[in-house]
C-alpha cells in the first residue's frame, strides 16, 4: 500500500510541475497598511485591484497590516486602499515581476494632529478556505463571558441546554488550545470551557475541511482555541476579575515579556462555581408483555466546582532561521455533586419507596510539556523543517459515596482512579514554489491509560466497608498510533487545488489483570483530502471539497468501570469498540464584497458508528447504558453565516445550520430507527457609542437533538452586555445578563427502547448575571516569534457523560 501510495504522489507531483512549468507566469503584489500618524499596522483595510476600470480580486490586510495578491498576470493595475475613518488611497502599479510595495502610509480624516477616534470595528467573523475565524477580541463581551458563552456566537457552533458544544448539530469533534491538545479536555470539555474565561482567548476557530496534516479523527471538525499573542520587546501583562450569579467568582492574570532573542508569556487563574437547588427527575415506564413496572425520583442536586491553572512558555530566537520554544501547562480541580432524591418504584402489584444521598467527586490534575524546534532556509521564510515533541500526564480518579434509607441493600462506595499518559513526536516539512506547495510529516503517539476501579458494601456485621472482588478490577490501554501525510496545494489564476493523503497504523491493547485477559487489535486507515476554490469576481468564490475522518473510542468509552453513581441505573464503557470511518462532502459559497456571506451544503455517511445504547433489565429494575459499534448514520445539512456592517459602529451577524439525520442500528436484534431535523439559530449585534461604550445582545434557538433512541428537547439564549473604558485602553469594567426573564430552564431527554420508556429531567440554572474588571499594563515593541507548525492531536472522541 505504501509503494503504490508513494507512485501516486510522485506521478501527481510530476504532473503538477509540468502544469505549472505550461501556464502562463504570473506574479505577486503585496504589501504592509500602517497609520501615518501613530506607524502603527493598519488592521483590516480593504484592497481592492482594478484592471480596466474593473475590481478583479480584493484582500483584507491582517493585524499586521499585511496583504497580498497571487497569481496575477503581466499589466497595469491600480491599487485602492480604504478604511472607515481614514482617507482613500489609490495607486498605479506595472507588473512584469514580484512587486513589494513596502509601507504605504494611510492618513486619518480630519483636518488636525488631534488624536482622531477611528470609528470602524475589526470583523468579528472572517471566512477562511478550511475555516470559520471567530475574533473573540473584537466583541466587546470578551471580557466578562467564558469562552463557553462566547461559543454560543461562533457559526457552525451551538451550546444545548446543558452545556453541551455542538459543531454542526453533532458532538462528534475534537478542541485543540493553541493547535494542540491538553489532558485537561480529556474527559469532559465543558467543565474547562464554562471556567475558561474569554478575556484571554484571541480567536475561535472551526475547521470544518481538516488537511491531511491534522489527525484524522474528529467525524465533523475541529475546535481550535486560539489564546498565544504576537507580542514585543518590553512587557505588558493583563488582570482580570469577574463575578457571576449564581456564585462563581474568578480571577487570571498574564505577564509577557521580550527582550531581544528572548521572550516570555507567564499566565494562570483560578474560579470557583457552585450552584444548589438542582431539581433532578427521573421517570422510567416498562410496556410490552409482562408485568408492569414504573420508577419515579425527584430530588435536589448541589454543586461545587473548582479550578486552577497556569503555564508558561519560553521563546528563544538562535538566529534569524533557527528559533527553540518551550512550554509547561499544569492545572488541577474538582466537581463535587451531592444528590438527595426519593425513589417510588411499582413492580406489578407490589411497590415500594425509600430515600437516597449519594456524593461523586471527579476530581483532574496533570502536566502538558511542549518543546518545539523551527529551522527556517535562506530565500523563502515559509520553507520551513519543524520538530515538536510533547507529553501530558493526566490523573482523574472518581468517587461515589451511595447511601439509602428505608431500603434492603446496603450503602456502598466506589472508586475510580483513571490515570493516563501521552507522548507525542512530530516532524513537518514545508516547501512553496511558484505555483505549488509542498508539506509532509511523520508522526508518532504514544497513549496508555490505566483504570483501578473497586466496589465496596457496608457490612453491618464488621460495621465497615468490605470489597467486592467481583465488581473490582485493573484495566490497561494502550494505543500507538504512527502517521505520515504528504500534500500538493496549487494555485492558479483563480483556481486553488489542494489534496493530500495521510496514511494510520493504530495498535491497541487493553489488558484486565483480575482475570489476565486482553483485547488486542490494529488497523491501517488511508486517508484522502481533496478540495477545490474557485475565485470569481466581486470579492466572491466557491469551494468543494471531500475527506474521510476517524473517530478513535477515548480511554472513557472503553473503561469497563460500571458507573452506579444513580441507583437504577449503570453506567459502563466497552473495551470492545472499534473505530469509525466518516465520508465527508461540502459545497460552500461565500462573499465578502461588504460584510460577509458564507453559505454551506454537507453530507455525510458513516457506517458502524459508535451509539451510547440503553437497555432497561426488567428482572433486575435496571437500565444498563454503555456504547457499541451498531449505527448506520447519514446527514445532509445546511450552514449560513451572515456578517454586515449596517453602520460604522453597529454591526449584526447572523448565522444558522439546519440538518436532517438517518439513524439507526440494531439492538438485541431489534433494528431501532430515527431521523428528523435538527438545528440552530443565532444572532448577534453590538454596537459602539461616542468615546468608550459598547453594547451587544445576543441570542440563540436550538432543535432538539435527534438520538437513536430519542431526543432532547428545544433550547434558547438571550443575553445583553455592555463595556466602558474607565481608563482608555487600560481599565475596562464590562457586565452583562443571560435569559433574565426565567431563572430556571428544564434540559429534558427522552429514551424508547422495545420494552420501556424513559425520561430525565434537569433544571438548570438559566439566568446568570455576570460582571468583570480588566486591568491592561505595560508596554511592548516587536513581536514574539513563534514556531508556525505545531502538535495537533485531534484523533480521539471527545468524552461525554
Amino acid at each position: 500500500m505504501i509503494r503504490y501510495l508513494t507512485l501516486s504522489i510522485f506521478i501527481l507531483c510530476v504532473y503538477t510541475s509540468l502544469t505549472s512549468q505550461a501556464q502562463e507566469k504570473t506574479y505577486q503584489l503585496k504589501g504592509v497598511i500602517t497609520d501615518s500618524l501613530t506607524q502603527k499596522p493598519g488592521e483590516y483595510f480593504t484592497i481592492a485591484l482594478k484592471k480596466d476600470s474593473t475590481v478583479i480580486k480584493s484582500v483584507i490586510s491582517d493585524e499586521q497590516g499585511r496583504f497580498s495578491f497571487a497569481s496575477l498576470n503581466s499589466g497595469q493595475y491600480s491599487l485602492i486602499v480604504g478604511s472607515i475613518g481614514y482617507q482613500s488611497k489609490q495607486i498605479p502599479v506595472k507588473l512584469n515581476n514580484d512587486v513589494d510595495l513596502g509601507k504605504i502610509q494611510m492618513k486619518t480624516q480630519g483636518s488636525n494632529l488631534n488624536e482622531v477616534a477611528i470609528v470602524g470595528s475589526k470583523p468579528i467573523i472572517k471566512q477562511e478556505p478550511d475555516r470559520i475565524v471567530y475574533d473573540t477580541q473584537a466583541d466587546p463581551e470578551s471580557k466578562v463571558l467564558t469562552v463557553l458563552d462566547m461559543m454560543r456566537k461562533v457559526p457552525l457552533l451551538s451550546v444545548d441546554a446543558d452545556d453541551n458544544v455542538k459543531l454542526k448539530g453533532t458532538g462528534n469533534y475534537r478542541i485543540l488550545i493553541n493547535g494542540k491538545p491538553s489532558g485537561v479536555l480529556t474527559r469532559d470539555p465543558k467543565e474547562y470551557l464554562r471556567s475558561m474565561p474569554a478575556t484571554g482567548v484571541q480567536k475561535i476557530e472551526v475547521i470544518t475541511t481538516p488537511p491531511s496534516k491534522y489527525e484524522s479523527e474528529g467525524l465533523s471538525g475541529i475546535i481550535n482555541i486560539i489564546t498565544s499573542k504576537k507580542v514585543a520587546n518590553g512587557y505588558n501583562g493583563n488582570v482580570n476579575a469577574r463575578m457571576q450569579q449564581p456564585f462563581s467568582p474568578g480571577v487570571n492574570a498574564n505577564l509577557t515579556i521580550k527582550q531581544g532573542d528572548f521572550g516570555a508569556n507567564l499566565y494562570g487563574g483560578t474560579g470557583v462555581w457552585r450552584v444548589d437547588g438542582i431539581r433532578v427527575t427521573d421517570i422510567r415506564n416498562s410496556k410490552g408483555e409482562g408485568p408492569k413496572s414504573s420508577l419515579y425520583s425527584s430530588g435536589n442536586q448541589k454543586i461545587d466546582n473548582f479550578w486552577a491553572w497556569g503555564g508558561g512558555e519560553l521563546s528563544y530566537e538562535i538566529d534569524s532561521l533557527n528559533l527553540i520554544t518551550a512550554e509547561i501547562n499544569p492545572y488541577g480541580g474538582y466537581n463535587q455533586q451531592d444528590l438527595g432524591q426519593r425513589f417510588d418504584i411499582t413492580n406489578g402489584t407490589t411497590s415500594s419507596t425509600y430515600q437516597m444521598n449519594s456524593s461523586t467527586r471527579y476530581q483532574w490534575r496533570g502536566t502538558d510539556y511542549t518543546v518545539n524546534y523551527q529551522k527556517g532556509f535562506k530565500g523563502k521564510k515559509e520553507h520551513l523543517l519543524t520538530f515538536s515533541y510533547k507529553f501530558f500526564d493526566n490523573r482523574e480518579p472518581q468517587t461515589n459515596d451511595v447511601r439509602f434509607l428505608d431500603f434492603a441493600d446496603p450503602n456502598y462506595k466506589q472508586e475510580n482512579i483513571s490515570t493516563s499518559k501521552e507522548q507525542t513526536a512530530q516532524l513537518d516539512y514545508i516547501n512553496p514554489f511558484k505555483t505549488i506547495t509542498i508539506e509532509a510529516g511523520v508522526k508518532a503517539i504514544l497513549r496508555s491509560g490505566k483504570s483501578n476501579f473497586q466496589l465496596l458494601e457496608f457490612n453491618n456485621t464488621s460495621n465497615s466497608y468490605v470489597l467486592d472482588p467481583a465488581q473490582s478490577n485493573v484495566y490497561s490501554n494502550d494505543q500507538d498510533i504512527y502517521g505520515v501525510y504528504n500534500t500538493y496545494t496549487l494555485k492558479m489564476k483563480d483556481w486553488t487545488f489542494k489534496a493530500g493523503a495521510r496514511l494510520e497504523g493504530t495498535y491497541v491493547t487493553g489488558v484486565f489483570e483480575s482475570t489476565n485477559s486482553n483485547v488486542k487489535t490494529q488497523y491501517f486507515n488511508l486517508i484522502p483530502s481533496i478540495s477545490f476554490n474557485r475565485t470569481l469576481k466581486n470579492s466572491q468564490s466557491v469551494s468543494l471539497g471531500f475527506t474521510q475522518r476517524i473517530q478513535r473510542p477515548g480511554i472513557w468509552d472503553l473503561n469497563p468501570f460500571v458507573d452506579k453513581s444513580r441507583p437504577n441505573f449503570e453506567y459502563v464503557g466497552n473495551p470492545d469498540l472499534d473505530a469509525v470511518l466518516s465520508n465527508n462532502f461540502e459545497l460552500t459559497y461565500s462573499n465578502f464584497k461588504k460584510g460577509s456571506l458564507n453559505v454551506s451544503l454537507t453530507y455525510n455517511f458513516a457506517n458502524n458508528t459508535q451509539q451510547r445504547v440503553f437497555q432497561y433489565i426488567q428482572a433486575e429494575n435496571l437500565t444498563r447504558v454503555t456504547s457499541l459499534n451498531i449505527g448506520k448514520d447519514r446527514l445532509l445539512g445546511t450552514n449560513v453565516n451572515f456578517n454586515y456592517p449596517i453602520t460604522s459602529k453597529w454591526n449584526l451577524s447572523l448565522s444558522g445550520n439546519l440538518n436532517y439525520i438517518w439513524l439507526e442500528g440494531m439492538i438485541n436484534g431489534v433494528l431501532a430507527k430515527n431521523s428528523g431535523v435538527t438545528g440552530y439559530a443565532s444572532f448577534n449585534s453590538s454596537y459602539k457609542f461616542e468615546k468608550t461604550w459598547k453594547a451587544t445582545i445576543s441570542g440563540n434557538y436550538g432543535a432538539p437533538d435527534v438520538m437513536l433512541q430519542g431526543q432532547s428537547n428545544n433550547y434558547y439564549y438571550l443575553g445583553f452586555g455592555g463595556s466602558k473604558d474607565i481608563i482608555k485602553d487600560k481599565l475596562t469594567f464590562s457586565a452583562s445578563v443571560a435569559n433574565p426573564f426565567q431563572k430556571f430552564r428544564a434540559y429534558r431527554n427522552y429514551t424508547e427502547g422495545p420494552n420501556f420508556t424513559q425520561e430525565r429531567i434537569r433544571e438548570n440554572y438559566f439566568r446568570r448575571i455576570f460582571c468583570s474588571l480588566n486591568w491592561k499594563f505595560g508596554k511592548l515593541e516587536g513581536s514574539i516569534k513563534k514556531n508556525e507548525r505545531s502538535i495537533n492531536n485531534d484523533d480521539t472522541k471527545k468524552a461525554s457523560n
